[in-house]
């Protein structure tokens, strides 16, 4: 499989906006901080997020952004295909000339398969993963750590 970071960091940095929904908007640089994820490359993410609709930006103080409609609503697999990323297992990118031009034996067992996980995360919302005792115990410690920081950053400026 082919998931490349760009589609692992789009899943996170959702995740992480689903997370804090009820803080209001959230701003790029906190979800860079939690999940460390550089800052150009979330902007990069996001813009292509908010053409595809699945968030949108609060501009101005204590502006940042937002789920575009309820974490119920929206899927991994729509995340993924909005940050133009690809889930295909084939050799070939999907083209089928695998072997010197030509399909190979195994091209359609691996093109099934790209369908199925395509299909599976169609299946998960961010809602459902937003739920796993697993994901808010994770978030509690970054949440946990992130004002460990801030709180020492602002001791050091004093």
């Amino acid at each position: 499989m082919r998931l490349t970071t760009k589609g692992r960091y789009a899943v996170t940095a959702m995740l992480d906006l689903a997370l804090h929904k009820d803080q209001g908007p959230v701003s790029l640089s906190d979800i860079s901080s939690r999940q460390e994820i550089s800052l150009s490359y979330l902007e990069q993410l996001f813009s292509k997020l908010r053409r595809s609709s699945l968030v949108s930006s609060v501009r101005g103080p204590g502006g940042g952004y937002e789920l575009n409609r309820a974490s119920d609503d929206i899927y991994i697999a729509q995340i993924i295909d909005a940050v133009d990323e690809s889930l295909d297992t084939t050799k070939c990118q999907g083209a089928g000339d695998c072997q010197g031009g030509e399909t190979c034996l195994t091209h359609y067992l691996w093109s099934d398969l790209s369908k199925q996980i395509h299909v599976f995360l169609e299946g998960i919302s961010l809602a459902d993963l937003v739920a796993r005792n697993e994901v808010k115990n994770i978030s509690q410690n970054q949440d946990e750590r992130q004002i460990a920081v801030t709180d020492i950053s602002e001791a050091l400026a004093i």
